[in-house]
């Protein structure tokens, strides 16, 4: 029997032509690099801002000196104190059937009830303070980071709606300008500084958007934290295309994000190691043994975003310095167009990243809702002895049966994998854990009387096709978290960082109608359906 990930078959059919699509696209570039390397440009370069007007404009960066000094006080104390607090975790992802460790350490914080998935793992947000929603922070610091990162992203939000007008008006303009001059439509405009909004030549121009369109691609509602301290990393990958030496994180597009949102960056460079005191220098070991191999590129004790076309070997990419206190703005379709890299300089580094998030499939909302309405299948008997199935209907087991597995992988065991992490910040979650949990018993219940139903029948082969195979994805995905979970590296952690398989029992266990192992289970309607058919 193969083994399934948590999705529907159409889905993991898509995703995995998506990923081998993708490697492809990445051999094949290296291939054709060989051991040669492609060029990229820093300020010091000539050519630096001409190449970033024509194909990188849609990236738009603000220094920190134009940024209010009340922004800056607030946003680097938030990051101080959220770390004092050991808020910040390294993320345990899967990539291509294995777990790896991120090499940055990270926390979600954003609206009530959203979640943000990347790399196979759903992370849940810390909430920040919103009305009619009660927050209890595990400590008033905590509450005023929370407050302070809020003020941030509608900072983040007030920026991102003026340079998008402001794009929207200088592209109308030109427009205008090339129809009366009679110039070919690809006309380009004067650059004139690195903050400024500038307008991209680049493939896919954005159509023209509404104010409704435009508030909705920039109405974040949630912020991924970062923190790293390169010289705590024992390793850390090169950059494989352009040599701009260690990478914090790699080439790649954000996921799970609106289309054509923007993605806004806060990015702070705070001082020396973790091992020393904040604003000590570092040694000069260290820093002469970054130069040597970078000598010839961007300065290797500054942090740097790294910009390139997705998979183009044409166009020279860029690497940006980013000092203490700026951000960028990843305009429009650049996220879809482009590729970004973060480049580790020497001192630890923080940094709040403004998304969009594509929600449709990931709030407490949603989720509440799907086990609501799957649950509707479920009554008491008439003489309040038992439960039974209002429906037999096909389409009903198949969107009861598809929920169960969605509420279990998705959202419980992603939750619990993570430890209690999330009690570091609030314990805010745990109420709706607790009722998405009694959901899923419930729906567990609702499995054993289908069973039950087609043990009785003689004719029951529709109903087993549509049951079978999401038996079979919920087992074999049982038996990957349950490895997962008790892996090295999953043993490497912390106590309270520590994964736990739940929900989790054992065969015997008087209040579960169903084992943990479906194995039986599986064995059994695979003779039913070959009886049936026979």
């Amino acid at each position: 029997r193969v083994g399934v990930h948590a999705c529907s078959p159409g889905k993991m059919k898509r995703r995995g032509a998506g990923e081998r699509e993708k490697e492809a696209k990445k051999r094949k570039l290296l291939e054709a690099l060989g051991e040669s390397r492609l060029p990229y440009l820093t300020p010091k370069d000539d050519g630096f801002y001409e190449l970033w007007k024509r194909k990188y404009s849609k990236l738009l960066l603000r220094s920190a000196d134009e940024i209010p000094k009340e922004v800056h006080e607030g946003v680097q104390e938030a990051f101080l104190t959220l770390r004092k607090f050991g808020c910040f975790f390294r993320d345990l992802v899967r990539i291509k059937g294995k777990d790896f460790f991120t090499p940055v350490s990270r926390i979600l914080i954003g609206n009530p009830g959203c979640t943000y998935k990347y790399l196979n793992t759903r992370l849940f947000t810390v909430p920040w303070p919103v009305a009619s929603y009660e927050i209890n922070y595990s400590h008033p610091e905590i509450s005023q980071a929370c407050k302070a990162l809020i003020k941030l992203n509608d900072y983040m939000h007030r920026e991102t709606t003026r340079a998008l007008e402001e794009q929207k008006l200088t592209e109308t303009k030109e427009t205008e300008d090339c129809a009366v001059t009679d110039r070919p439509p690809d006309c380009t405009p004067s650059i004139t500084a690195m903050g400024s909004a500038l307008r991209d030549q680049s493939p896919s121009p954005a159509p023209k958007s509404d104010c409704s369109n435009m508030r909705e691609r920039s109405s974040y509602n949630l912020t991924l934290l970062n923190y790293m301290d390169p010289q705590q990393m024992l390793f850390l990958k090169q950059e494989p295309y352009f040599g701009m030496g260690k990478m914090a994180v790699s080439w790649h597009h954000d996921e799970n994000l609106v289309e054509r949102s923007t993605v806004a960056v806060y990015s702070y460079s705070c001082g020396d190691s973790a091992t020393g005191v904040l604003g000590e220098e570092t040694s000069d070991s260290a820093t002469g043994v970054l130069e040597e191999e970078t000598s010839d590129g961007r300065d290797p004790s500054v942090w740097h975003v790294g910009l390139k076309i997705a998979w183009d070997i044409e166009t020279p990419g860029l690497a940006i310095p980013l000092h203490p206190g700026d951000c960028y703005f990843m305009l429009d379709d650049l996220n879809m167009t482009h590729q970004h890299c973060v480049l580790a300089g020497l001192c630890p580094r923080f940094s709040s990243t403004h998304r969009v998030a594509e929600c449709s499939k990931g709030t407490l909302n949603y989720i509440l809702g799907q086990c609501n309405t799957a649950l509707q299948n479920l009554q008491t008997d008439t003489d309040l002895k038992g439960m039974s199935l209002q429906s037999l209907d096909v389409a009903v087991i198949k969107l009861v049966e598809e929920t169960h597995n969605e509420v279990e992988f998705e959202w419980l065991r992603q939750f619990w994998f993570q430890g209690k992490r999330y009690r570091k910040c609030t314990e805010w979650w745990h109420k709706p854990i607790a009722s998405l949990e009694e959901f899923w018993r419930k729906m567990e219940l609702m499995t054993s009387l289908l069973l039950g139903e087609i043990r009785k029948e003689e004719q029951g082969n529709q109903r087993i096709d549509c049951l079978l195979p999401l038996l079979i994805q919920r087992h074999e995905l049982r038996k990957e978290w349950l490895a997962r979970c008790h892996s090295q590296l999953a043993e490497s952690l912390p106590e309270d960082e520590k994964p736990e398989c739940r929900p989790y029992w054992e065969e015997d266990d008087p209040h579960m109608p169903l084992p943990f192992d479906l194995e039986d289970i599986i064995h059994e309607l695979e003779c039913l359906q070959e009886k049936v058919e026979s």
